[in-house]
């Protein structure tokens, strides 16, 4: 096994979206990129890219930030992949998630895409659903509301109080994957 990885936050490109839900896989890579001193910078798979060596265990990590919409994640996914080659067992992707509270995380290897589009690209163009996934809770609408326009919403007021603690705690649970495995990460978390 490679001690290199791969880590993707999802998340649409532009600054309109830039505060979304749907963005949280984005915000965590940067927050990891900042507690090391990376940098973002353009990378030819259509992708913003910085690399770190984590202090514990020497692991590098390329953190990736696709440069298009959030249903067409998997092209940059899979030609990162195949440029630094990565096998699928060592991508993780970052990723807000309805089904789960919000400022809950989980992690998982492989499973489905429960209804996520990016998700479900990573895993067409990967070939395989075993990938890890780093879950970023955002929670269920309220009442009847569309799942896609919820995640499509800035958090709000209150949740931006705790926003910052979900960011924290994924990106805490991207180096405890990689450094202690997942059922490490998982006792953590779940």
């Amino acid at each position: 096994m490679s001690d290199t990885w791969l880590v993707v936050g999802l998340g649409n490109t532009g600054p309109g979206y830039s505060r979304n839900r749907h963005n949280i896989g984005y915000m965590v890579v940067e927050e990891l990129a900042s507690r090391h001193g990376a940098t973002f910078k353009t990378h030819k798979a259509k992708a913003l890219v910085a690399t770190l060596r984590l202090p514990i265990g020497g692991h590098k990590l390329i953190l990736a930030k696709p440069s298009v919409f959030m249903n067409l994640s998997g092209g940059p996914t899979a030609s990162l992949a195949k440029f630094y080659n990565l096998p699928a067992a060592n991508v993780i992707a970052v990723h807000d998630e309805i089904d789960i509270p919000f400022d809950t995380v989980k992690l998982k290897l492989g499973g489905g895409e429960g209804g996520h589009n990016g998700l479900r690209d990573i895993s067409r163009t990967l070939g395989t659903k075993d990938y890890y996934r780093v879950r970023s809770g955002v929670g269920r609408p309220p009442g009847r509301a569309d799942a896609a326009s919820h995640v499509l919403r800035d958090f709000s007021t209150v949740e931006n109080k705790t926003l910052p603690f979900l960011i924290d705690n994924s990106a805490d649970a991207v180096e405890l994957l990689v450094t202690d495995g997942l059922l490490a990460a998982q006792d953590k978390f779940h």
